[in-house]
C-alpha cells in the first residue's frame, strides 16, 4: 500500500509549519484549527539507522526466510513457550502466513501468550493458553486456544482489520522512535526522557495516513507541556513517525504533583481475573470476572431462576479527538497484569444497593479501570456498571471520568450483550407500531425519532413474547447524563465461531464518526436472518466531553483540600435500560 496524502492536506499542513511549533504552543487556548495547523505529517527514514531498528530489521529479514515466518516472543516461561510452539505448528493457525498468489512471506509476529481466563476455557480439562498472532500485511489477528496438557490446539479465530495489544518490546521501539525524532524534540524544545512518555502502548489512528482506520499498527507516545499534550504517532508497521499533533488538556496546578497510584495488582489478579465470582442478591444470580481486554464480564445471569443473559461486557473504548483530523485512542480495559490493556482495573469490583425514597429497589455491580497517573492529562478513568432491579429490569452502563488527552474528545464504549434463547426476535418502534427486523443491521436515532409513551425504542422477545423493552438513555435517568445518541447493532449469535464470546482484540478504530465502530464486521457484507434465533445486542453510545467551567462533562480536575490534592470528576454516564415485557 502506498503512502497517500491528499494534495490539499499536504499543502495546508506543511505550508503552515514554517514557524517552529515551540514558538506557538505556549498559548493554551488555541482552537482545534490552530492545533491542526501546528500538526506535522511526515515520513521519517532516519529511524532505520537507529541501533534498535538495525537489530529489528535484521531479525525480520531472517524470519521472512524461515519455513514458518513468525517472529516469536522471547523470555516466556516454559508453559507459554510450549503453547507458542504448539500454535505455530498448527496448520489452521498458520494459514495466513503467505501471500496465496506469490507465496511470499507476510510479516507475522506473536504479540501475546498468556494463560486463558475462565470465561474462555468453558471448563475444559487441562491447562489452556491463549496465543495471539498479528499479520502486519493483512492487518489481521489470529488467536489460538492451546491445551498444553495434551499439546493440542482447541480452536483458532481469525479477525480481519483487528490488532492485538502490543508487547513490551514494540512499546520500547515506539518510544525510541518518538524520543529521537527531530520534530518531537523541536516541538517540545528539548529531548524528552522515557519517563515522560504516556500512553505509548495504546493503539491510535491519524486520518490521511496509513494509520487511518487502523490499516497499520500505530501507537502514540504522548508528552505533556504547559497545559498541552504532544502526540507522536508512530507507525509500527513501517517504523516511522507519521505525524505529531498538539491538543489542549486544560490547566491544573496539581497535575505535575500527583503521586502515582499504587494499584492492588496481586489481589485483583488472584481474586477477580483468575477466578469467576458468583453473586446472588435480590432474586438475581450471576457470575462475573475481569477479562484481559473486555472489561468486567457478567455471565449466566438469572432472575427468579430464569436465565436471561448469556454474557455481557464492553469490548472497546473508542476515544476520538477531532471530527476533521480523525485521531485518538482505541483503549482496551482489563486485568492489570498478563494483558496489554492500556487502562487497567485499579480496585476490587463493588456491589452496592440502589435506594430510592428510602427503599432498596435494586443493586449495582461496578468496576473502575484507570491509567496509572490519572487525573493527570492523557490518563483515563472508566467506570463500568451493571444495575439489577427487584422488578426484573437491568441496565448496562459505562462512564468516562475524564480527563483524557484533549478537551474535544468523543467517547464511544462498545457494549456487547448476548441474550439467552434460540427463538429471539428484535423490533424497533416506528410509525406508532413495532416493526420487526428480519436481518442483521444497525440504526442510529435522530432528534425526530419517535419513542413509545414509556420511552422504549426497541424490544427483544421470543416466540412467547417474553423478553425486554430497550429504553435508550436520553438524559431521563437522573444521573446528569446528556443522552447517548447510541448506535444499535443486532447480530446473529454463532456458537461455531468466535464473534466476541471470548475476549476480543480491538475490533474498531478509535476515530470513525460513522457506524463503523466494530460490530458492523459481524454484519457485512451479507447480513443474516435474525428471525427466531440467538441474537447479540451491540450498543455504542457517543459522549462528547467538555471542560467549560460550570458545564464540565467527561472531565476531571485536581484541587487542594486540607492541604492535600483531591480529584473532582464530572462523569458522562451512558447505557440503556432493559425492562421486562409484562403480559
Amino acid at each position: 500500500m502506498k503512502y497517500i496524502l491528499s494534495t490539499i492536506l499536504i499543502t495546508t499542513l506543511f505550508s503552515c509549519n514554517n514557524t517552529p511549533n515551540n514558538n506557538a504552543k505556549k498559548d493554551n487556548k488555541k482552537t482545534d484549527k490552530q492545533n491542526a495547523i501546528e500538526s506535522i505529517l511526515l515520513e521519517d527514514s532516519s529511524v532505520l539507522q537507529m541501533p534498535i531498528m538495525v537489530e529489528r530489521i535484521k531479525k525480520i529479514k531472517e524470519v521472512l526466510q524461515q519455513k514458518i515466518p513468525i517472529i516469536l516472543l522471547d523470555s516466556l516461561n516454559e508453559e507459554a513457550t510450549l503453547a507458542q510452539q504448539i500454535a505455530i505448528n498448527n496448520p489452521k493457525f498458520c494459514e495466513n502466513l503467505f501471500d496465496k498468489k506469490t507465496h511470499q512471506s507476510f510479516r507475522n509476529e506473536v504479540f501475546n501468550v498468556y494463560e486463558a481466563r475462565p470465561q474462555e476455557t468453558n471448563n475444559l480439562q487441562g491447562k489452556v493458553y491463549k496465543v495471539e498472532l498479528y499479520n502486519y500485511a493483512l492487518n489481521l489477528t489470529t488467536t489460538a486456544l492451546v491445551n498444553i496438557s495434551n499439546k493440542q490446539v482447541i480452536s483458532t479465530t481469525t479477525l480481519a482489520q483487528t490488532q492485538p495489544d502490543i508487547p513490551i518490546h514494540l512499546k520500547n521501539i515506539a518510544l525510541q522512535i518518538a524520543l529521537n525524532n527531530n520534530e518531537v524534540i523541536k516541538a517540545l524544545g528539548y529531548k524528552p526522557s522515557e519517563k515522560e512518555a504516556l500512553m505509548s502502548n495504546t493503539k491510535t489512528a491519524l486520518n490521511n495516513t496509513k494509520c487511518e482506520r487502523s490499516l497499520h499498527l500505530c501507537v502514540a507516545p504522548t508528552f505533556l507541556k504547559e497545559g498541552k499534550a504532544l502526540w507522536a504517532i508512530v507507525d509500527l508497521t513501517d517504523y516511522k513517525i507519521v505525524g505529531i499533533r498538539w491538543t489542549n488538556t486544560g490547566t491544573s496546578e496539581a497535575d505535575t504533583r500527583i503521586s502515582e497510584k499504587k494499584l492492588k495488582f496481586d489481589k485483583i489478579m488472584e481474586c477477580y481475573c483468575k477466578k469467576v465470582t458468583l453473586l446472588q442478591k435480590q432474586n438475581w444470580k450471576l457470575n462475573y470476572v475481569i477479562t484481559t481486554s473486555d472489561g468486567l464480564r457478567i455471565s449466566e445471569v438469572t432472575y427468579n431462576n430464569t436465565l436471561i443473559i448469556n454474557n455481557a461486557k464492553i469490548v472497546d473504548w473508542h476515544v476520538g479527538y477531532s471530527n476533521t483530523d480523525g485521531f485518538g485512542y482505541s483503549d482496551a480495559v482489563g486485568c492489570p497484569e498478563f494483558s496489554q490493556a492500556a487502562v487497567v482495573a485499579v480496585s476490587e469490583p463493588r456491589v452496592s444497593d440502589i435506594v430510592e425514597g428510602g427503599k432498596t429497589i435494586g443493586f449495582a455491580l461496578e468496576q473502575n479501570f484507570s491509567s496509572e497517573q490519572w487525573p493527570v492529562p492523557c490518563n483515563y478513568n472508566y467506570l463500568q456498571r451493571f444495575e439489577f432491579y427487584t422488578d426484573g429490569k437491568f441496565k448496562a452502563a459505562a462512564a468516562s471520568l475524564g480527563r483524557g488527552c484533549g478537551n474535544n474528545g468523543t467517547y464511544r464504549p462498545v457494549f456487547r450483550i448476548a441474550f439467552t434463547g434460540s427463538q429471539n426476535n428484535f423490533s424497533e418502534w416506528q410509525h406508532n407500531a413495532w416493526q420487526q427486523w428480519n436481518t442483521e443491521q444497525w440504526t442510529l436515532p435522530n432528534p425526530t425519532t419517535a419513542y413509545t409513551k414509556e420511552g422504549y425504542l426497541y424490544k427483544i422477545y421470543n416466540d412467547k413474547n417474553k423478553g425486554f423493552y430497550v429504553e435508550p438513555n436520553r438524559g431521563q435517568f437522573s444521573d446528569n447524563s446528556r443522552g447517548d445518541n447510541a448506535y444499535m447493532y443486532i447480530t446473529k449469535q454463532h456458537f461455531d465461531k468466535d464473534e466476541g464470546e471470548k475476549d476480543l482484540v480491538t475490533i474498531g478504530p478509535c476515530c470513525n464518526t460513522d457506524y463503523k465502530q466494530g460490530p458492523e464486521k459481524f454484519i457485512e457484507p451479507k447480513p443474516e436472518s435474525i428471525v427466531n434465533t440467538d441474537i447479540v445486542v451491540w450498543y455504542v453510545p457517543q459522549m462528547k466531553n467538555d471542560d467549560t467551567k460550570g458545564k464540565e462533562y467527561c472531565w476531571a480536575e485536581s484541587y487542594l483540600q486540607n492541604g492535600v490534592y483531591k480529584t473532582k470528576v464530572y462523569p458522562c454516564i451512558s447505557g440503556a435500560m432493559f425492562v421486562p415485557i409484562k403480559k
